[in-house]
């Protein structure tokens, strides 16, 4: 293909990836009420007994006329993304097929749904982690402090923790694809552990938007084990091309 034709096809799965989003976003944005019920829970379980709170906890306050309408907006763009993750993870998988060889293309169907699953992971983890992160960072404010957060903020900050997990938890998927295209091997990467683990401890620290140290251990901790995993699983490949490379030979 030439670079008109990479950039045309580039367009095109751009294209697909915006509808997908645009769709699953009007099904977020019909759907608020219990998005944001459900988004909010955390909110209300810390909340939940303390003055001047209710039983069943705090409601998220706006202090802009526009802002609950912009938070519609936001939810559902966030929502329309993670709905159309599939979608999303194929078309950048059908752009990147064309260069490789008829074998790395094989690994399409175990890379998208792996994707998925483990971004999904990723942001199952942010939901549970949320309740303790808050209760650490609202500690910190003192008796003498109300927790009243703005929806839009709250939000957001819920939205950079399932973005920040989601993603850190793909990283086994690219170590895996990187052996089984031979740009790493098990070998430099069990060698190399000890340094693995520091690297990914300090990237928990600063990615994680919350900062405490729950949601840098829920984070760091899986990556690790992901990191070993990612090292079984390179092994078992290896192993497996040269079994098929000695019954060739």
């Amino acid at each position: 293909m030439t670079l008109i034709e990479h950039l045309a096809e580039l367009r095109n799965r751009l294209f697909i990836c915006i509808i997908a989003v645009a769709v699953c976003g009007t099904v977020v944005f019909f759907l608020f009420p219990e998005v944001l019920d459900f988004l909010s829970q955390p909110y209300r379980d810390i909340t939940a007994g303390k003055e001047p709170c209710p039983a069943d906890g705090c409601s998220l306050i706006a202090t802009d006329p526009l802002a609950p309408f912009m938070v519609r907006i936001k939810v559902a763009v966030y929502g329309g993304m993670a709905l159309a993750l599939p979608i999303i993870m194929w078309q950048i998988w059908r752009f990147v097929v064309p260069a490789m060889h008829a074998k790395e293309k094989k690994y399409a169907v175990p890379f998208v749904l792996s994707s998925v699953f483990l971004f999904l992971l990723g942001g199952v983890v942010a939901y549970f982690t949320l309740t303790p992160a808050l209760d650490f960072l609202i500690t910190w404010a003192g008796d003498d402090v109300d927790a009243n957060f703005q929806v839009s903020k709250y939000v957001s900050l819920f939205g950079l923790m399932v973005l920040a997990f989601g993603i850190t938890f793909l990283f086994p998927v690219l170590l895996v694809f990187l052996q089984l295209v031979g740009v790493l091997t098990p070998q430099v990467l069990q060698k190399n552990w000890r340094y693995a683990v520091v690297i990914i401890f300090v990237i928990a620290a600063v990615i994680t938007p919350s900062g405490d140290p729950y949601s840098m251990m829920a984070m760091a901790i899986p990556m690790t084990l992901f990191y070993v995993i990612s090292i079984v699983i390179g092994r078992i490949a290896q192993k497996r091309k040269r079994a098929r490379e000695a019954t060739t030979t």
